[in-house]
C-alpha cells in the first residue's frame, strides 16, 4: 500500500515541475519574439533610408551567428535577449549618426502651367529645383503686353491708363452683375466715362451682340456721358455700325497701343467721341 502511494506522489511532482518549465519557456519565447520584432521593424525603417547600413547590420548579425557556432555552447534566453538589446542600441546609434552626416537634398516645387486667356496652354507643367538660382526679370515700365493679361488684369490696366491721363474717381467694377461696366471714371473735364473691356484674341472680334448688350445699359443704367468699348482685337462691321448709331466709342488694339504710348487721343477726347 505504501509503495504505490510514493510512486503517485513522485509523478505529481514531476508534472508540476514540467508545467512550470513550460510556462517559463513560453514567457521567454514571447520576450524574444517581441525583441526580434522591434529589431526587424527598426532595421526595415532604417534600410529604406540607408541600404548600406542594412547591409552592414546583416553582416554583423551573420558574424555573431558564426561566432556563436564556433563557441559551441548553449545560449540561454536571458543572454540572447541581452545581446539583442545591445545590438538594437548600436544599430539605432549608427542610424542616427548616418542621418546626421547625410548631405542635404534639394527640394523641388511644382510650377503651375500658364494658360493663355484666349485659350491654349503656354507652358507645360514642369518641376524646377528650389535651390536653383532664378534670374530675376526687371520690371517692365514701358509698353504693356495686353495679350498676356487675363480679363481682370486687363481691366486694371485700362483703369491705370485713365488715372495716368488725369481721370478722377477711377473704379474697376467689372464682374458678375456689372451690366456691361468694367471701368467707371470721371474725365478731366468732369464727364462720366463708362468703359467696357474686351480682352479678345486677334481672331475673335467684338460683334454686334456684345455691342448691343453694352448699348442697352451704358446710357440708361449707368448714365454715361462717354461710353467706350476697348478691345485688344478689332470690331466687326455690324458692331461698328451699331456703335455709330448709339454714340459708343470703339477703340481697337492698334488705337489702344497709341493711347498707351501717348501718340493717339484718349477715348473721351473730341477726336475720338462719335458725333
Amino acid at each position: 500500500m505504501a509503495v504505490p502511494a510514493r510512486a503517485s506522489r513522485s509523478v505529481r511532482r514531476s508534472r508540476r515541475f514540467e508545467l512550470r518549465a513550460t510556462a517559463l519557456y513560453f514567457v521567454l519565447l514571447a520576450l524574444i519574439l517581441i525583441l526580434v520584432g522591434t529589431a526587424v521593424r527598426t532595421a526595415t525603417a532604417a534600410a529604406e533610408r540607408r541600404p548600406a547600413w542594412a547591409v552592414a547590420l546583416v553582416l554583423v548579425g551573420v558574424g555573431g551567428v558564426v561566432a556563436g557556432c564556433r563557441r559551441r555552447r548553449r545560449i540561454s534566453a536571458a543572454r540572447l535577449a541581452r545581446h539583442a538589446a545591445e545590438a538594437l542600441d548600436e544599430a539605432t546609434e549608427t542610424a542616427v549618426e548616418v542621418l546626421d552626416t547625410a548631405p542635404p537634398t534639394s527640394a523641388a516645387g511644382p510650377v503651375a502651367a500658364r494658360t493663355d486667356p484666349c485659350g491654349g496652354r503656354l507652358d507645360a507643367e514642369r518641376t524646377v529645383p528650389l535651390l536653383e538660382p532664378v534670374n530675376e526679370v526687371p520690371a517692365d515700365t514701358g509698353e504693356t503686353g495686353y495679350e498676356a493679361l487675363d480679363p481682370a488684369e486687363f481691366e486694371q490696366a485700362i483703369a491705370e491708363l485713365c488715372r495716368r491721363d488725369g481721370c478722377l474717381d477711377v473704379d474697376v467694377v467689372g464682374g458678375t452683375g456689372d451690366l456691361g461696366a468694367d471701368v467707371v471714371a470721371r474725365t478731366p473735364d468732369g464727364r462720366l466715362a463708362v468703359i467696357q473691356c474686351k480682352r479678345y484674341c486677334d481672331a475673335n472680334r467684338v460683334g454686334s451682340q456684345d455691342m448691343q448688350r453694352f448699348g442697352g445699359t451704358c446710357f440708361t443704367v449707368h448714365e454715361a456721358d462717354v461710353a467706350v468699348v476697348v478691345t485688344t482685337s478689332d470690331f466687326t462691321a455690324p458692331a461698328i455700325e451699331y456703335a455709330e448709331q448709339c454714340g459708343i466709342v470703339c477703340m481697337d488694339g492698334q488705337e489702344l497701343l497709341r493711347w498707351q504710348d501717348g501718340m493717339g487721343p484718349r477715348p473721351w477726347e473730341p477726336e475720338f467721341v462719335a458725333d
